[in-house]
């Protein structure tokens, strides 16, 4: 199997036009992949399947369900198998014709639990359809030489317009005094309210999410972008500092808005904790978008209960739905928008063109796009 590796920061240059490339994962074409070492899905190797597969066999799975329910129809089936000259779906009927095929097939669309996983001896890549993988990446599975790819980037555009929209509703009043106005029909004209023109963001993670999301608040409200990210990366054009993640309690105190988007692991754990919420500025505010598992939520409550921050918003929680007992419930100035934010029609046609163009590459021997690095959990 080729091995051949470039640097990242070369690679860099070359995915620019297309940020959502990500490298692939150097891996070997075994019959079993339990029998296989861990895959080497360091940040600084891309590799291809070669020679191509000679055919391509995917099966659609979903780790909670026994059989998942077909979930394309005839165009979007069309538009997967004419990537290569020999690409095909399988639909099994029953868990019997499902185990069979599981057994058999080269690729993954969507989820695997551990069982299931074992019983897959010639997987040789796993395309998930969400962008986190948080809850996929158990122990065989980061062990083995299965490549995994996500769909970093695809809900990325839709969850940015739901975070400037949680931003403006919170500085303009919205939520605080219109909404519960217009429930009441009364009318009092509100004055004391936020401009975010000039304003400076804070993020935490320049991914899918962090990037769009920081170039639209840099070029419609001239904000000054600061950020923090775990890979090395070029600085993009729109962000005024970027640096490795132990910059982050610095960069903290300077900002007017805090966004979290980066991914779950045991290093972004609880990283949005009361040491954070005091550190921030009385006037700034919080938005979480990627997991809820990187926000200590009692001490979100605090701060929101307390005034040590003017505001959050929040679309994801660690336990979904919210909690009854939550104290979330209860806070002023909160927004939570139910891990909706990543929803749209468009969110189908980016996921599909993904899928379609990662089973062209796959089926001809190209690398692959959005490769996970198992080890690190993005």
């Amino acid at each position: 199997m080729a091995d051949p590796t470039v640097s990242r920061r070369s690679f860099i240059s070359i995915a620019a036009a297309a940020p959502a490339v990500a490298a692939v994962a150097p891996t070997m074409a075994l019959a079993d992949h339990q029998q296989a070492g861990p895959a080497k899905c360091g940040p600084t190797a891309i590799a291809e399947f070669l020679p191509p597969p000679e055919r391509v066999r995917i099966l659609p799975a979903v780790a909670r369900s026994v059989v998942p329910a077909p979930q394309y129809n005839a165009e979007e089936i069309k538009q997967i198998t004419s990537q290569g000259k020999d690409v095909q779906l399988l639909f099994p009927s029953g868990i019997d014709e499902f185990n069979k095929a599981l057994s058999e097939v080269d690729v993954v669309f969507g989820a695997l639990n551990a069982e299931m996983f074992a019983r897959a001896k010639n997987l040789r890549w796993l395309q998930t359809t969400e962008a986190g993988v948080d809850m996929l990446l158990f122990p065989e599975l980061i062990n083995s030489n299965v490549v995994v790819t996500n769909m970093a980037r695809v809900f990325a555009p839709i969850i940015s317009e739901t975070a400037i929209s949680m931003l403006l509703a919170l500085t303009r009043g919205l939520n605080k005094y219109y909404f519960p106005q217009f429930q009441q029909k009364t009318w009092n004209a509100e004055r004391n309210l936020v401009e975010v023109e000039g304003m400076t963001a804070g993020f935490v993670g320049m991914g899918g999410i962090g990037q769009i999301t920081a170039a639209k608040l840099h070029s419609a409200f001239n904000m000054k972008i600061l950020a923090t990210d775990a890979k090395p990366m070029a600085k993009p054009f729109f962000v005024d500092t970027l640096r490795e993640p132990d910059w982050f309690m610095e960069m903290v105190p300077q900002v007017d808005v805090l966004i979290g988007a980066a991914p779950s692991t045991r290093l972004t754990a609880n990283m949005f904790n009361e040491n954070v919420f005091r550190s921030m500025k009385k006037t700034a505010y919080f938005l979480g978008l990627s997991r809820g598992a990187l926000t200590d939520e009692a001490a979100l409550a605090r701060a929101l209960k307390e005034g040590w921050i003017a505001g959050a918003a929040l679309d994801v929680a660690k336990t979904e739905p919210l909690p009854n007992t939550s104290p979330l419930w209860e806070c002023p100035n909160l927004i939570i928008t139910c891990h909706t934010a990543g929803f749209a029609p468009q969110r189908r046609v980016r996921l599909m063109a993904l899928l379609a163009e990662n089973a062209r590459r796959y089926a001809n021997g190209l690398p692959l796009m959005n490769v996970v690095d198992k080890e690190r959990g993005y």
